[in-house]
């Protein structure tokens, strides 16, 4: 008895195989057949519809020289045989003889399962091409099938321009689109898409034959209209908004819907995010079909989704699809609005007041620090001319505050000055003189003194009347007792020019105010100072 049993098993175990090749044979005969050329990428894409779509996971099992469950491999396994899963597509990198066969997949537990019949080809078979047609003299764009091409958002797989080449030439094209067809360009094109995954480029490859006809007027196809590819739609969080997909058909069988990812978004109006459409009777233009993807109340998720409008047509090879972006609109703030304007008028009035305050500073600075000097010639011999005039008080410049003042202009800030001590010869006319000096100077400066030295009243007349005609700027030094006690020559030139304040000892020190607004009033002297002057603390 018990042989009979062992006898029985092995029977049965030896007709496992047959039974499982003649249960794939039948599958295979109402599997859907997949073209692909050797050496391409392809995606079989397990089939789902309904709300279960989004958490269903598909169990893919290969019957190609022996039964193997793909989706119980790790991602290594898979990797050594050129395959990986994602979501509920299977992709083979590198097609080879070995891949070809059946597989099958099956969402979860559930009983149904999709079977695909994989074929792999070298050479181009009437099965694998596509047909299209283009009217003689007029435009027409080929379009590049998308049969079994990755789904978007497949993680590392990148998808990159299409490639047009035609039988027989060498040259290559980015677009298959003819501004005016000819007959001659009738023939057999290959459309490339390039793939690039973990810096790898794997192709798919289609082949679309294209036939030229002049008895036709243009080559009608379905088509959606709007909205463009990756159209930016403007929303308000909260707020319900209203998408409509338009498409022209001219098949009945042929439907435009709402994907949400790989997921079918619902056409039951109670659900937060559903699509509803409308279609007009067929005539000459064809049918035309809007689906409108309604959201009740705009979330922030559904700004991260991925929304496609989808167009089923009769030739799976041009399916068309155009995916849309929302984004959440900008809302002016009136509070930042104000806030800027109130912090550039801030930003202005501190400058202007940084100016005012520090300008002669500034302008010091940049001269030291740049090296910057006059280097125009305009034809003087002196940058400035030194003249005293008496002051009524004693307040004035005694002798070693003079000199002080012409050796520090002269050694340490470079200028080149002209003294009436030194520089006007003996016996010379003093008015003709000083004029003569005024007119070789780019300034006079007035200095006061307690001594008697200063020109007479009629000098004075003819000096103001040369600086009026020559333009010579003028620097008037004067005391703090100064005022109007000073005869009136004095005065009108002191009004006339610009006014630094001797203030006695606190003004000897080189950093003091004094030197600081006489030399901001000077021009810049033609030659460099011969001592870099450094800060002084008062």
């Amino acid at each position: 008895m018990m042989w009979c049993v062992m006898m029985t098993a092995r029977f049965l175990l030896a007709l496992l195989p047959l039974l499982l090749t003649l249960l794939t044979g039948v599958c295979a005969r109402t599997a859907k057949e997949i073209y692909v050329k050797t050496g391409d990428l392809v995606a079989l894409k397990c089939p789902c519809k309904g709300s279960n779509c989004v958490d269903a996971k598909p169990i893919w099992t290969s019957y190609t020289t022996k039964e193997m469950v793909l989706t119980k491999m790790s991602s290594a396994e898979r990797m050594q045989m050129s395959m990986l899963i994602h979501g509920r597509s299977l992709v083979i990198l590198n097609s080879s003889v070995k891949h070809q066969g059946n597989y099958s997949c099956s969402l979860g537990n559930a009983s149904r399962q999709y079977w695909f019949s994989l074929m792999v080809y070298t050479t181009v078979q009437e099965e694998t091409t596509y047909p299209w047609t283009c009217a003689a003299q007029e435009a027409c764009e080929l379009i590049c099938p998308d049969a079994n091409v990755p789904a978007k958002g497949t993680p590392n797989i990148t998808s990159k321009d299409i490639i047009w080449h035609k039988e027989g030439e060498s040259s290559l094209k980015t677009t298959g689109y003819f501004s005016r067809v000819k007959e001659n360009d009738h023939g057999v094109y290959t459309c490339t898409r390039p793939y690039l995954y973990h810096d790898q480029t794997y192709n798919m490859t289609f082949t679309v034959v294209l036939d030229v006809e002049s008895n036709i007027k243009s080559n009608i196809f379905s088509r959606i209209t709007s909205p463009r590819m990756s159209e930016v739609f403007y929303v308000d969080l909260g707020s319900p908004k209203v998408i409509d997909c338009k498409a022209v058909m001219y098949s009945k069988d042929e439907e435009v819907f709402w994907l949400s990812g790989d997921s079918f978004v619902d056409t039951n109006a109670s659900a937060s995010v559903y699509y509803n459409y409308t279609a007009s009777e067929y005539d000459t233009e064809g049918i035309k079909m809007t689906a409108s993807l309604v959201l009740k109340k705009v979330s922030e998720e559904d700004l991260s989704k991925n929304y496609i409008c989808k167009l089923q047509t009769d030739k799976e090879a041009f399916q068309q699809y155009v995916n849309i972006t929302l984004t959440q609109k900008f809302k002016p703030s009136y509070k930042r609005l104000a806030l800027g304007i109130v912090c550039v008028v801030i930003v202005m009035v501190v400058t202007v007041v940084i100016y005012v305050k520090f300008k002669i500073d500034i302008t010091l600075f940049l001269r030291d620090t740049l090296g910057l000097h006059s280097s125009i010639s305009d034809g003087k011999s002196y940058d400035a001319f030194l003249m005293s005039y008496k002051s009524d008080t004693d307040s004035g410049l005694n002798e070693d505050d003079r000199k002080q003042l012409e050796s520090v202009l002269e050694e340490t800030f470079g200028y080149s000055l002209c003294l009436f001590d030194r520089d006007i010869l003996p016996g010379e006319s003093v008015a003709e003189a000083v004029l003569d000096c005024i007119e070789q100077s780019r300034t006079l400066v007035l200095v006061p003194t307690s001594s008697d030295r200063g020109p007479e009243s009629g000098l004075l007349s003819a000096i103001h009347e040369a600086l009026v005609e020559r333009q010579t700027r003028l620097v008037f030094i004067k005391t703090e007792a100064t005022d109007v006690s000073l005869p009136e020559a004095l005065q009108l030139l002191g009004k006339a020019g610009d006014c630094v304040t001797w203030k006695g000892e606190s003004s000897r020190p080189l950093s003091s105010s004094f030197w600081k607004q006489l030399r901001y009033h000077l021009p810049a002297p033609q030659c460099t100072p011969k001592i870099t002057l450094l800060p002084q603390t008062v």
